[in-house]
């Protein structure tokens, strides 16, 4: 399968959880629906924001551009939803405005198949 390589590429449902995640640049987001491979994001999920008081944070220089490459972490989040289809996100890490690591509710049948 190919990986979406840009922003636009994507569905909007997809392309607006990238948008949260470069908004939120350090936090968590919690609480989403994926139907056929897209995030629900109606009502809009629960999110955590991790503010660091060690050093000051940047936003994504993505963040004012209409479309651009999508990192590694992108295409893998897009590569894992279109994996699961239905699911429930408890949440995803996001780490300087990427997603680094999703947690996922599945019925136990799938975990020991």
């Amino acid at each position: 399968m190919n990986r979406p390589t840009h922003l636009s590429h994507l569905t909007p449902a997809r392309q607006q959880l990238v948008r949260y995640c470069q908004a939120l640049n350090y936090g968590t987001i919690r609480a989403i629906e994926v139907r056929s491979g897209d995030p629900v994001l109606s009502p809009a999920p629960t999110v955590l924001y991790d503010w660091r008081l060690d050093a000051d944070e940047r936003p994504r220089t993505e963040t004012g551009l209409r479309d651009f490459e999508s990192r590694h972490e992108v295409q893998r989040l897009i590569e894992k939803l279109d994996q699961i289809g239905h699911a429930w996100i408890e949440q995803i890490e996001v780490r300087a405005g990427l997603p680094r690591r999703m947690t996922i509710e599945v019925p136990l049948q799938e975990v020991v198949r």
